[in-house]
C-alpha cells in the first residue's frame, strides 16, 4: 500500500523557516514534488526533484527562498522554507510521480499526501 505522509507545517511568523518532510513507502517513484493550494486557489507546483540525478526545479514565486532536497535511503524528501511570506500559507501536499521529468503538472503525479497546512502570519 502506498503512503506519503507529510508533516512539518504549523503557524509562523513572516520572515522566518521551517522545514517540511515527506516520508513515502509501498512506492518506487522517480520524482518527488511539492505543490500547495491556497484557499481560492488552484493547486499550484512548488518544487520537485529527481530521485535519481537530484535535479531539481522550482516555481518563481519560490526561487532564491525554497529548498527541495531528499535522503533516497529514507524514502523521505524535504522541502525547506525560508524567508516567509503570507502568500505563502496554504495547504502542502507532497506527491510521487514514476516519470523523470513530470513538471509541475499534477496529473503526471501517481500518489499523493494528505496535505500539511502552512500558516504565515505578518
Amino acid at each position: 500500500q502506498v503512503h506519503l505522509v507529510e508533516s512539518g507545517g504549523g503557524s509562523f511568523q513572516a520572515g522566518g523557516s521551517l522545514r517540511l518532510s515527506c516520508v513515502a513507502s509501498g512506492v518506487t517513484y522517480s520524482t518527488m514534488g511539492w505543490f500547495r493550494r491556497a484557499p481560492g486557489k488552484g493547486r499550484e507546483g512548488v518544487a520537485f526533484i529527481s530521485r535519481g540525478g537530484g535535479s531539481t526545479s522550482y516555481a518563481d514565486s519560490v526561487k532564491g527562498r525554497f529548498t527541495i532536497s531528499q535522503d533516497n535511503a529514507k524514502n523521505t524528501g524535504y522541502l525547506q522554507m525560508n524567508s516567509l511570506k503570507p502568500e505563502d500559507s496554504a495547504m502542502y501536499y507532497c506527491a510521487a510521480s514514476q516519470l523523470n521529468y513530470p513538471g509541475f503538472g499534477p496529473s503526471f503525479y501517481q500518489y499523493w499526501g494528505q496535505g500539511t497546512q502552512v500558516t504565515v502570519s505578518s
